[in-house]
């Protein structure tokens, strides 16, 4: 009979103890490096990821192995997962800036001067 993680982890381990580890744990989510990283993280089979966006396990592989991606598609890839992308650009003399409509097919963006740029049917 199998018996379930949580279950050992709470018999085993002090409430601090687990603390410590699930906020370890919370500091590797945070720390991936890919995009499969990322997808396994949050224990998604590509075969699902495809069957949430409406594509292929296939191009879900391909897309996890490129290194350079438009932000519409790595906007789908993490909101798919459930997560929310967020852009922000820093300088060293300044506070950081969130850029919100990069990345978003067909919606118009802002060029941060109080007008809006056309979306953008190229390369991200």
């Amino acid at each position: 009979m199998a018996i379930a993680a949580k279950e050992v982890f709470e018999k085993s381990m002090t409430p601090e103890e687990r603390r410590r580890a699930e906020a370890r744990a919370a500091e590797l989510i945070a720390e991936v490096e890919t995009l499969q990283d990322l997808r396994k993280a949050r224990d998604l089979t590509q075969a699902r990821l495809a069957e949430i966006l409406g594509i292929t396990q296939d191009n879900v592989s391909r897309l996890e192995k490129r290194t350079d991606v438009l932000l519409s598609t790595l906007r789908s890839y993490v909101e798919a997962m459930g997560g929310k992308l967020d852009l922000i650009v820093q300088f060293p003399d300044r506070p950081p800036v969130a850029l919100s409509g990069l990345g978003r097919d067909g919606e118009a963006r802002s060029t941060g001067k109080g007008d809006t740029a056309e979306p953008h049917s190229g390369r991200g």
